[in-house]
């Protein structure tokens, strides 16, 4: 993944986010995305030595387009700031959990989890963390999982600045509606998105040492989203 290449284009973009000159630099963009999913490829390939219900994905169908959606934002820029691919085994518009590439000039990380869940899905999930607390605490309160992510609403996350690592993004104030508040573990009942991220500086995805930096992530995550995506299989 040529990052330098990548990373000027994005800088060009954010200082000239307008259609006339995207349109005059638009065979830089073709090859920035290009050498991004290519990247992509390389981090299913590597994904999959450990997760193989991803295995069967390609680059190109996890990046998302570049344009933005621009009918319910006051920013009317056309164009996003990063580059982004979404690796979920059954698709990048799922439910199911998967991993998350971002990268972009200042803000690039690795995230993964599931993210903007359905009120009864996220009903469904907190059942089950009260029926399997044991097994929840075990997969998002070791070690290297705080290593990597810290503890749950200790992040921040927002369009303007973000932590440099983080579990959760929004959060209900108090306990769910026919949950207890009395629940040891009520702060992840309270999670609306069960997903972590984890910022890394903007030379890491140079050349291929970043794989294996990668997986040893994505591998601490893994038994979290396991847990959830056995509760969102069952609605999808």
């Amino acid at each position: 993944m040529n990052t330098k290449m990548i990373m000027s284009f994005l800088e060009g973009v954010a200082a000239n986010n307008n259609r006339e000159w995207f349109e005059e630099h638009k065979d830089e963009y073709q090859a920035a995305r290009a050498s991004f999913e290519k990247g992509i490829d390389k981090a299913i390939e590597a994904i999959g030595t450990f997760d193989p219900s991803i295995a069967h994905l390609r680059g190109k169908d996890c990046v998302f387009r570049f344009y933005r959606d621009v009918r319910f934002s006051k920013d009317k820029s056309p164009y996003k700031r990063h580059f982004g691919a979404y690796i979920s085994a059954h698709g990048r518009k799922s439910l199911h959990g998967g991993y998350y590439l971002h990268i972009q000039p200042g803000r690039c990380l690795l995230s993964g989890g599931a993210y903007w869940l359905p009120t009864n899905i996220l009903t469904a999930v907190r059942n089950e963390i009260m029926g399997n607390t044991d097994e929840w605490i075990r997969s998002v309160e070791n070690g290297q999982f705080v290593k990597f992510f810290g503890y749950v609403n200790e992040g921040k996350w927002s369009e303007e600045s973000m932590s440099t690592k983080g579990f959760g993004i929004e959060f209900l104030k108090k306990a769910p509606k026919d949950f207890p508040n009395d629940y040891e573990y009520l702060r992840y009942l309270k999670m609306k998105d069960y997903c972590v991220w984890h910022s890394v500086p903007d030379d890491f995805f140079e050349g291929n040492d970043w794989l294996p930096k990668m997986v040893k992530l994505f591998k601490v995550v893994k038994p979290m989203m396991d847990f959830t995506n056995n509760v969102i299989d069952d609605y999808e």
